[in-house]
């Protein structure tokens, strides 16, 4: 009987090339208009996280730039920008003057469901924009996972100055953490955060052993692991924000009311393609190329 053993190399292509089953969608699709985000029809939330009175028709652009690695079939880039006016008020009496925020949530994303159950894999990719460049003498972050009960995010890209946990070598760089309040924090990876590249990551949390792995390459070049799956505890479930939330200067007690640190006059953003979560539950599955 012929063997049934695969060389290395051909389960190294069925890995990379698989389809893997998608749990939510985020890559926008191209007849999407600005104020298709202002909707129902969005594939996120039309009136979180943003600042109050604001749309998210007045806060996003359409980036005249080439498409991300998963963008290439009928989907497009989409930019968050942030201004004076991001100030996101969860309430009357709880006004955040500390932070500068804008971040897409997507919409079948509940806190409770099962994006955050099981293995998942994130996908997304990131690209500066040099006409709205940040500060790197602030801290940001890109992408996180905000636990159900808002206590900790559990994994974080940031940009920056950092203000907790281990800092990179320069503060133009992107860094994936682990959970903020882990004790020390984890630095999962960092890499210098270069313009006119996409920066495209995957992220693979397994919410069973509590581990994330984390998967980068640049421009249309496939998917490689930059990590081994680190122990994380990435429990109390939670929702996904892509975006920009800016922080103050100088940190302090309290970080989201502060009153300094925030200089007037900006204007800031930061290119996202190619967003979608994936199920790796059942074989392992992560998609490193279309």
């Amino acid at each position: 009987m012929a063997s049934l053993l695969l060389p290395l190399s051909t389960l190294f292509f069925l890995a990379s090339a698989q389809k893997c089953p998608i749990q939510f969608e985020g890559r926008v699709p191209q007849a999407s208009t600005l104020d298709t985000f202002d909707t129902s029809a969005s594939l996120f939330n039309p009136g979180y996280v943003l600042g109050a009175n604001l749309k998210w028709s007045s806060v996003l652009k359409f980036p005249n730039v080439n498409s991300s690695l998963f963008d290439a079939s009928g989907t497009k880039a989409v930019e968050v920008t942030v201004n004076d006016k991001s100030i996101f008020a969860p309430s009357s009496t709880n006004v955040q003057t500390g932070f500068r925020r804008a971040e897409l949530l997507p919409v079948s994303v509940s806190g409770t469901d099962a994006s955050t159950q099981g293995v998942k894999t994130l996908h997304f990719s990131v690209m500066k924009d040099p006409s709205k460049p940040l500060n790197s003498s602030h801290e940001y972050q890109l992408f996180f996972l905000e636990s159900n009960d808002y206590s900790t995010n559990q994994v974080t890209l940031k940009y920056g100055t950092l203000l907790s946990g281990p800092k990179p070598a320069s503060p133009d760089s992107l860094v994936i953490t682990g959970n903020v309040n882990a004790n020390p924090i984890v630095n999962i990876w960092s890499g210098r955060f270069t313009e006119k590249v996409w920066h495209n990551f995957a992220i693979t949390n397994d919410f069973n052993k509590g581990t994330t792995q984390v998967y980068y390459s640049t421009d249309n070049n496939p998917l490689a692991s930059v990590s081994k799956a680190v122990k994380n505890t990435v429990s109390g479930q939670g929702e996904y924000h892509y975006g920009i939330l800016k922080k103050p200067i100088g940190g302090g007690s309290d970080i989201p009311h502060a009153t300094t640190g925030q200089p007037k006059g900006i204007d800031e953003g930061v290119i996202f393609g190619g967003i979608f979560e994936e199920d790796s539950s059942a074989s392992g599955c992560v998609s490193l190329k279309p």
